[in-house]
């Protein structure tokens, strides 16, 4: 009798997740970020669940190691790629059926004031006509997104771009789904 008590509040429960975890197989919205040291990662992952977007990762083709983000060193391959404003740094994965999103969060930590060239990289590799593009950030000291809200509506032309928003890495689920919530 136990068993069937047990398998029967199993079975409730494992309904209750199926209908109460949101189905990203059929989003029309994405959250694409980039992260570095991991920041920007849980920000976005908490804001893809929040809302039930799809989430990917913008992953470099040649991972950046610790020397590589050194912005101290004028010859770091963070610091060369920020000063080449046309820097394209190659991406390891592609987003499969970007014309089906809508609406994307793209995620990134502030490098010198705007988004890292290799967000640009993923900006220009889709056609994102009649799209709308939300930038989000971690920083520790840049208060806003504005300069890469500009950039980025120069690279995607014909893209709605706001402003978008910087938040600390412990912003809450709640937080991000009533900011979001302004665009879906």
């Amino acid at each position: 009798m136990k068993k069937l008590i047990l398998l029967a509040i199993i079975l409730v429960v494992g309904i209750c997740l199926f209908f109460l975890i949101p189905s990203h197989k059929n989003s029309n919205t994405l959250v694409a970020y980039f992260s570095a040291t991991g920041n920007t990662k849980a920000v976005a992952e908490r804001l893809a669940t929040a809302i039930g977007a799809d989430l990917f990762e913008i992953k470099p083709e040649q991972l950046y190691t610790t020397e590589d983000l050194n912005w101290r060193d004028d010859k770091s391959r963070s610091s060369v790629e920020m000063a080449n404003k046309d820097s394209r740094p190659a991406i390891a994965d592609k987003v499969t059926g970007m014309e089906k999103y809508k609406t994307i969060f793209i995620g990134f930590p502030i490098w010198w004031g705007r988004e890292p060239s290799i967000v640009d990289t993923f900006v220009t590799s889709y056609d994102l006509v009649d799209k709308t593009m939300i930038p989000f950030a971690t920083s520790g000291s840049t208060p806003s997104t504005e300069e890469a809200a500009i950039r980025l509506r120069l690279l995607a032309p014909n893209t709605s771009v706001p402003n978008g928003a910087r938040f600390p890495v412990d912003v809450t689920a709640e937080e991000l789904k009533t900011w979001a919530g302004e665009w879906l």
